[in-house]
């Protein structure tokens, strides 16, 4: 199958990704969320596939931002859903190409302690898989 992406849909899936990476770094504000935000952005430009290649591009429209985890949320949960029922439209194997791409990335944020995630982390990725899998 061949997936055709607007501009629109690519922000949409670099935004959902790096909002997740970006939830995780804001629920581990106690640790160290400069830490969870490199090795997450790092998971998310090691991608592959054509999934890979809308990660990798430079661009300026990446939109997260808020004045709270909440108004953050707010803005990346449904996206998520939103980019995987997208992909799943069109190439249900680059659908689980992203959502796996995503769980590895918020998986090497939340691991910059080298110990179980924080309670509030670990519930973040727990909403982070909900609304992947709720496309």
């Amino acid at each position: 199958m061949s997936v055709t992406l607007t501009d629109q849909n690519k922000a949409t899936l670099r935004t959902a990704a790096y909002g997740a990476v970006s939830l995780i770094s804001a629920a581990d504000v106690a640790g160290s969320p400069h830490k969870a935000a490199t090795q997450g952005s790092i998971a998310l430009a090691s991608a592959t596939g054509m999934i890979g290649h809308v990660l990798a591009a430079k661009s300026k429209d990446i939109n997260v931002s808020g004045k709270s985890v909440a108004e953050l949320a707010d803005q990346v949960l449904p996206a998520l859903t939103a980019a995987v029922a997208l992909l799943k439209q069109q190439d249900p194997a680059e659908a689980a190409n992203y959502r796996d791409t995503v769980i590895v990335a918020i998986e090497a944020a939340a691991r910059t302690h080298q110990a179980q995630p924080s309670p509030t982390v670990a519930d973040m990725i727990r909403k982070i898989t909900e609304a992947l899998d709720a496309a």
